[in-house]
């Protein structure tokens, strides 16, 4: 889940829970809003923690690779 869907999730379990007055037999309104929004704070949690500890990977400058190459001289003909 990303942090945009978290954050909506959020804002419609909030809607749900404090401004709604619907009622639905065998369902309250105000109960899902405030599934919505602990799921959509989980998400949030995790989503940070994601995007926290892909930054400190690559945070580091990678380390200079050296690489060398041995050539043969030619070889050398003989005289005669």
């Amino acid at each position: 889940m990303t942090i945009g869907g978290s954050i909506a999730l959020i804002i419609i379990g909030a809607i749900l829970a404090y401004a709604v007055e619907f009622d639905i037999s065998g369902l309250d309104i105000r109960v899902v809003g405030f599934i919505l929004m602990v799921g959509g704070l989980i998400g949030l949690v995790i989503g940070v923690a994601r995007i926290a500890s892909a930054r400190r990977r690559t945070a580091a400058p990678p380390a200079a690779v050296r690489e060398e190459y041995y050539e043969e001289p030619p070889a050398r003909r003989p005289r005669y």
